[in-house]
């Protein structure tokens, strides 16, 4: 498969190499989108395996349930459509051939029509908002619930054990609920439902997404984090020691609830740092990350609100592994997701940047050298609604569906 070339941001970043062992040559050349013709290898870890090292995207139709026939008409349930993730799913799904809205929800817009809510999709034909007690599940048959957390476990534990459930929320993305008490401040409300979650970090997560009754939609941050550092974590290629995280989100991250601190003037002409060290995010990458490790993975991760509307940038400082490079890390990023058609590696020196991903489920990246030596500096980009949300949502639903994963998908970004 073609490596297609794709641009930056404008600004160039500065990489230094020094040769090794001749691969390299000069050291005014950048590593990235160098192929080699013959697989490097650290110790015994050869880095240009074939394919995703966890799931294969080709299957793109589940093994246990029949695909739906083309043109089947598939019915879908928003709980929570007021939202912003909710507006982005009913803005995604526009373009889906086979998703069709039958419920919406919003209890404190219960009555009203969804384009009196948010005028840029009037066009559609969307049921009236209902209350989530006044919903009717008989004629649905998957629900994406963009509810807050801590409202959403007892919803999902009453909905009908037929229905395919994407939940967008925190509440079933943590396996242990006594460290979902720890951080989200009350006990889990549906622990047997835990146990049956799925995580749905989709090009990771494939094949258990495939076959699941109810996912956990990843968070945005441990989106743009995870799918760099899992594959290098797994292939043993960085230290689990000294993983520092530096994340900026546009202010829909936030959500659209009304807060003083999200107000215009609060937030404008400055960059906010928020959660720091405590962070409800930190848990799920540490999950993902022990997970890949099989030993226990502690970062320092800081997020930063930035005054736009969405983009998601995380820039993640890690420390090589005995005898790898900052190249060998490209390398294997690009054989794990050289088939995958969301996450991108960027040629040469070019800076992923917020502004060309918005409105796509694209995730690009980069990898560059540290200037201390022994370390490596990687950059990840992604709408913190789309990929970051709703559009990985949406991923998952058409895996568990039996449809292909892209369906309705192929949003190109916005630019400018």
């Amino acid at each position: 498969m073609a490596f297609t070339t794709l641009g930056g941001c404008g600004a160039q970043a500065s990489v230094r190499l020094a040769p090794q062992n001749g691969i390299l040559g000069s050291n005014s050349k950048p590593f990235a989108g160098i192929i080699l013709k013959k697989p490097q290898q650290v110790g015994s870890l050869p880095l240009r395996a074939r394919g995703s090292i966890f799931s294969s995207p080709r299957r793109l139709f589940s093994p246990k349930a029949a695909a739906p026939k083309s043109g089947d008409s598939i019915r879908i349930a928003v709980l929570g459509a007021s939202g912003y993730t909710g507006a982005e799913i009913v803005r995604i799904l526009a373009n889906h051939p086979q998703f069709h809205i039958k419920v919406m929800t919003a209890d404190r817009k219960a009555g009203e029509q969804f384009g009196s809510v948010f005028p840029h999709l009037i066009t559609q034909d969307l049921p009236r908002l209902v209350a989530i007690k006044d919903a009717d599940f008989s004629d649905v048959d998957a629900v994406f619930c963009c509810l807050p957390h801590g409202t959403t476990q007892e919803i999902i534990k009453s909905l009908p054990r037929h229905l395919k459930i994407v939940d967008l929320s925190a509440d079933f993305r943590l396996r242990d609920i006594n460290e979902y008490a720890e951080w989200y401040g009350h006990s889990h409300r549906a622990p047997e439902l835990q146990g049956e979650a799925v995580y749905g970090l989709t090009e990771l997560k494939r094949d258990d997404i495939r076959n699941a009754r109810l996912v956990a939609n990843p968070g945005c941050y441990p989106t743009s984090i995870q799918l760099p550092l899992v594959p290098l974590v797994k292939a043993k290629l960085i230290k689990l020691t000294n993983i520092i995280i530096d994340a900026k989100s546009g202010v829909s991250g936030a959500g659209r609830g009304a807060k003083e601190a999200n107000l215009y003037t609060e937030i404008a002409e400055g960059i906010h740092a928020y959660g720091i060290t405590s962070h409800r995010h930190v848990p799920e990458i540490e999950q993902g990350l022990t997970d890949a490790a099989e030993s226990k993975v502690t970062i320092s991760f800081t997020p930063h609100l930035m005054c736009m509307k969405r983009g998601m940038q995380s820039t993640v400082y890690v420390e090589l592994a005995s005898g790898v490079t900052p190249r060998d890390l490209y390398e294997h990023l690009k054989s794990t997701y050289e088939n995958e058609e969301f996450v991108k590696l960027l040629h040469g020196s070019n800076v992923p940047c917020t502004s060309h991903v918005v409105g796509s489920n694209y995730c690009f990246m980069n990898v560059y050298e540290d200037r201390i030596p022994g370390r490596a500096i990687i950059i990840s980009v992604i709408d913190n609604l789309v990929k970051g949300a709703s559009g990985q949502a949406l991923q998952n639903l058409n895996l568990m569906m039996g449809l292909p994963e892209n369906m309705g998908l192929q949003y190109q970004p916005l630019f400018p």
